[in-house]
């Protein structure tokens, strides 16, 4: 009978590509380890790992059931958990992913109430970008996503939290800077400072500002929404912000202009994986946040 205790070994040769650190991450020594994978192999029939001087890396066969063996690992944790949330389903730690254009804006207002709703559960936060996010859901290392949804998402449940305006930020001196409202036809012939690649925001401000004529500012890229707020301020250029971003944040030399209806909007989403074990508590977690967010912004 093959132990789950072997398939963690195995699994993290593959990640660390090294008996030592493997060992270590493992809590064990590394002749345990080594001995227990050379076990695991005589009992397959099947050569895991080549060992070498210096490294080690894993065989084609390897490599293939690494991806088995990483499926069974998170069959086994889902199963502790289901246990656990027998007890009680709102209790235990939660690993929750967002990204950096949504975390720092938006976690102020929902935070203290869901500690106040769900006092059992130890929230602990990861801010990394989508991809990372969605990789490492997958794996089982985060239990929920915080996310403005795209389509690279339906391979996982997903329930709705807000839609999320965006707003334009000009300098004083801009030309559209006295409106009070506007309308993407606005935007016709404006040059757009954006994000750099990799942001998922970016993309989604640049497809609203394309459909109205307007094009992108190609000679900087910020790395960050704070980046492109200051570009503005020292009147570099206009950009577009989510909303939560605009709040609280008034400068003399900056005007937030918001977009008449239908303005252009990112839909926030909750995301987890299909048949994840802890049902209960995603709904305590999307119930608070509406009803959090419902106090700041109208879905």
């Amino acid at each position: 009978m093959i132990k789950i205790r072997d398939l963690e070994y195995l699994s993290a040769i593959e990640k660390f590509r090294h008996f030592g650190k493997a060992a270590s991450a493992c809590f064990v020594s590394q002749p345990t380890l080594s001995g227990q994978l050379m076990k695991l192999e005589q009992q397959l029939g099947l050569q895991l790992v080549e060992r070498h001087r210096h490294n080690v890396m894993l065989t084609p066969a390897g490599e293939k059931l690494v991806k088995d063996a990483r499926k069974v690992l998170q069959a086994a944790e889902d199963f502790e958990r289901s246990a656990k949330n027998l007890l009680d389903p709102l209790a235990g730690d939660l690993h929750v992913g967002l990204i950096p254009t949504l975390a720092p804006y938006l976690l102020p207002h929902i935070m203290k109430d869901l500690t106040v709703n769900m006092p059992k559960v130890q929230f602990y936060l990861h801010e990394k970008q989508t991809k990372d996010l969605l990789q490492q859901l997958d794996e089982g290392k985060l239990d929920v996503l915080v996310l403005p949804y795209l389509e690279e998402m339906e391979k996982f449940d997903s329930y709705h939290l807000f839609d999320e305006p965006f707003i334009l930020v000009t300098p004083t001196s801009h030309e559209l800077s006295p409106l009070k409202e506007m309308t993407l036809n606005d935007l016709h012939d404006q040059s757009i400072l954006t994000l750099e690649d990799g942001h998922c925001l970016k993309d989604q401000a640049l497809g609203y500002c394309f459909s109205a004529g307007a094009k992108e500012n190609t000679s900087f890229q910020a790395t960050s929404l704070e980046t492109l707020r200051h570009m503005v301020g020292s009147g570099i250029g206009v950009t577009l912000l989510p909303a939560l971003a605009t709040y609280n944040q008034a400068q003399e030399n900056i005007c937030y202009i918001p977009f008449n209806s239908p303005s252009p909007i990112r839909k926030i989403a909750l995301i987890v994986r299909p048949n994840y074990s802890r049902m209960e508590c995603v709904r305590a977690i999307v119930a608070s946040i509406r009803n959090s967010i419902g106090t700041v912004i109208t879905s």
